[in-house]
């Protein structure tokens, strides 16, 4: 005895959700660069690396979205949570300033942000 099963996939479906996976990781960085903003966590003199140098990558594929802060002394204060950081402007001002989104308080936000983006984005 045999059972036959035919599938057949909607290309034009698939398609849709891949873009959307696209579209809705730039946006994930996009909102995980405006919440640590928000959050007022990096050092800020005068407000170029945070304002200027901060921005999302993303890849030629699309696949994949980073969020970089390209000014040279980003990676002297990340790395260096020891230093006496001003706190006028952004008064939660210091080092390692990611690792609430990293493993802390606010570990599941780029997660859950991406869900809910995609959700809206695939029309789901």
């Amino acid at each position: 005895m045999s059972i036959g099963i035919k599938i057949q996939l909607d290309a034009a479906a698939i398609a849709k959700l891949e873009r959307a996976v696209i579209v809705t990781a730039g946006m994930t960085m996009e909102a995980l660069k405006t919440d640590v903003i928000a959050a007022q966590v990096m050092p800020f003199d005068g407000g170029d690396m945070q304002n200027v140098q901060t921005f999302v990558v993303q890849s030629t594929d699309g696949t994949e979205a980073r969020l970089v802060t390209g000014s040279p002394q980003a990676r002297r204060l990340y790395y260096h949570p020891e230093y006496n950081f001003q706190t006028v402007n952004n008064p939660n001002a210091g080092g390692e300033w990611l690792e609430p989104w990293v493993d802390g308080d606010r570990k599941d936000f780029v997660q859950d942000t991406f869900v809910e983006l995609y959700k809206k984005e695939a029309g789901l």
